[in-house]
């Protein structure tokens, strides 16, 4: 104990005393005092000791970062919650003092739909966040034009909302994980600073450095060998096996291709009509030199305009339109433009066409020198009208022969495991792309790892996608078993999930023995409808509760052995 002067006197030289002048008073008394008695005085690693991690995810990338993220915060002695922001508590959000963002970009500049309702909370109401310390990872791909939109505006909401930051926003392209953690290591590094945050009023941060990372990303064109409908007549569906010439391309099996589309010369050619304007005419979009036709048919998307670029029209025309998502075309019809000038001021504000990804359906080994995909004819009903996906659109019409470019989109989360491994695959429809690549290649390698496939469809006779091959592999034993699910051949609709309920006991006894599961294909409601079937098959077969079974999925995942590729 110290005396009551010795006290104030030692009290008074900690409170004026820098965080290096606490760790030199810390090592010069140990080194009076004997080991075995040494006190210490503890000097906090940090700063702050409690931050919140939300993420809004598609593909599950933020919400890994951030588990990560979470379990480096701790060594560093801060607690660190991590939670979706889907499932956030809106109303704690004025309470935050330290928040970490991590937001993908989805589509055309949207939010994630599991993040809409946090990323509305934050542009719609009129609070303030004067407490908050905060910094934004914005997970993107360079390839599309609204690279990091997302969070781009999740960052400066928060500064106008009254936040300030404790790092400059990182943008991360597809390979992520670098840039990610030098982001997370300076946000570390500036909480255990005391002057923790940059204030609006330090000069050199009051318009936040961004640097930006070029894609990489090398455009190949090749030849269309190949164009076949693998639906039979009488399918209400057009599924479209195509393959181009790949001579020298690298890819693995897993990866996509992406692919930018054209809009159809046709509506092109109404348009230039409508608003009489020379297809000639040259015009700078996003510095680069188009005559008006060529950015049309090429570049800017003009089919299906989001809700905010509708509005844009309408707020450059002086329109009343309503908010809905319509094609140039019809808007023009309708609520035409003044003039050529202003058509002009339009166009310019418009996106650029975003790629579409197609996952590989062909195997490196097996295919060599070529790329093959599987592409759905997209149909859809809007404004009474029946319209079709552009690229889909696209792709069924194009001709054999004739050149396409494209670029490889690696997928390092969806890789086969070694060839002893065991796998299951549930890929329906176009899902089964992923997996014609993996058994392709597992065949053509010998891998003596299992082979489990759930496949689905319609209709039997129609719609038995690569029905030939699948049927080759199961009687020359590359699969193991195959399950098929065809919706509309009884009286009750029949899916993949219930195939794989039906199979509950062997299926759990695969994952109890370290077999990889992959799914493939549409987001919702199959990916949805599968995971949770094979939550109830966990609980189920391993007697456990359904907190367990969460838990025993998110292992399989942590160990790579839960995949995902829906869209």
């Amino acid at each position: 104990m110290l005396g009551e002067a010795n006290h104030k006197i030692f009290s008074d030289l900690i409170k004026g005393s820098s965080k290096e002048e606490l760790i030199w008073m810390n090592e010069y008394i140990t080194k009076l005092l004997p080991a075995q008695n040494t006190p210490s005085i503890a000097v906090a690693n940090s700063a702050v000791n409690k931050i919140t991690i939300v993420y809004g995810t598609e593909t599950g990338n933020s919400k890994r970062l951030a588990t990560d993220f979470a379990s480096k915060a701790k060594q560093k002695s801060i607690h660190a919650k991590v939670i979706g922001m889907d499932q956030y508590r809106l109303s704690d959000l004025t309470k935050e003092e330290y928040l970490l963002a991590l937001i993908s970009t989805h589509g055309e500049g949207e939010p994630p739909i599991a993040a809409k309702k946090f990323y509305d909370h934050i542009h719609q109401n009129g609070f303030k966040l004067n407490s908050l310390k905060y910094s934004v990872l914005a997970l993107g791909d360079t390839s599309y034009p609204l690279y990091c939109k997302t969070g781009e505006e999740m960052d400066e909401q928060f500064e106008k909302l009254g936040g300030v930051r404790i790092a400059p926003m990182q943008k991360c392209d597809v390979e992520y994980e670098e840039d990610a953690n030098a982001w997370f290591n300076e946000v570390m590094e500036k909480l255990s600073s005391p002057k923790i945050g940059i204030s609006q009023n330090d000069v050199q941060v009051n318009i936040v450095p961004v640097i930006t990372k070029k894609s990489g990303k090398q455009t190949y064109s090749g030849d269309v060998l190949t164009k076949i409908n693998l639906n039979d007549r009488g399918s209400s569906k057009e599924t479209w096996h195509i393959e181009i010439a790949a001579e020298g391309v690298e890819y693995l099996c897993g990866d996509s291709i992406g692919i930018v589309p054209e809009n159809p010369s046709k509506i092109v050619g109404e348009i230039l009509n409508i608003v009489g304007i020379d297809p000639s005419k040259i015009v700078n979009f996003k510095n680069e030199a188009f005559t008006f036709y060529d950015l049309l048919k090429h570049k800017i998307n003009i089919i299906y305009l989001t809700e905010r670029l509708v509005k844009q029209y309408a707020e450059i025309t002086q329109y009343e339109i309503p908010i809905v998502r319509m094609n140039l075309l019809d808007l023009l019809k309708i609520y035409p433009v003044k003039d050529a000038e202003q058509f002009e001021e339009i166009v310019l504000k418009m996106n650029a066409i975003s790629p579409r990804l197609y996952t590989i359906a062909s195997s490196p080994t097996a295919h060599e020198g070529e790329v093959h995909i599987v592409v759905v004819k997209d149909t859809f009903e809007l404004n009474g009208e029946t319209e079709f996906g552009l690229c889909s659109n696209y792709l069924s019409k194009i001709l054999e022969e004739g050149k396409q470019k494209f670029f490889v989109q690696p997928n390092k989360r969806f890789r086969l495991p070694a060839p002893d491994k065991n796998i299951i695959m549930v890929g329906p429809g176009t899902g089964i792309a992923a997996f014609r690549s993996f058994l392709a290649e597992r065949d053509a390698t010998g891998a003596t790892g299992k082979n489990w496939l759930f496949f689905g469809g319609q209709k039997f006779a129609t719609d038995f996608l690569y029905q030939t091959e699948i049927q080759n592999w199961y009687e020359t034993g590359v699969l193991t078993k195959v399950n098929l699910a065809f919706s509309r051949d009884q009286k009750e609709k029949l899916y993949v999930q219930h195939k794989i309920l039906k199979n509950s006991a062997e299926l759990y006894d695969w994952l109890l023995n370290g077999a990889y599961f992959f799914v493939c294909g549409t987001k919702d409601p199959m990916s949805v409808d599968v995971e949770n079937t094979l939550l109830k098959i966990i609980e189920q077969q391993g007697n456990k509760t359904s907190e367990e079974a969460k838990k025993f999925l998110e292992q399989m995942e942590e160990e790579g052995r839960y995949e995902k590729d829906v869209y």
